[in-house]
């Protein structure tokens, strides 16, 4: 990803470096590329293999405090 590093599309974490790392997922919505950590990809499996859109998942984790 030129210009920064990779951010999840659905809990914020950023990825280390420039480049997703191979355990995220990759997901291309409404023509925009979305980035998904492992532990969200995980997480929304069921949805992903039904192809479902992201905004049909559940909300995401909200952290702990």
């Amino acid at each position: 990803m030129a210009g920064g590093s990779v951010r999840c599309a659905r809990c914020g974490t950023t990825a280390e470096g420039e480049t997703a790392p191979p355990t995220w997922l990759c997901s291309v919505e409404d023509g925009c590329r979305l980035h998904f950590c492992g532990e969200c990809a995980r997480l929304h499996i069921r949805a992903i293999e039904s192809r479902l859109d992201s905004l049909w998942w559940r909300p995401p984790p909200r952290p702990a405090t």
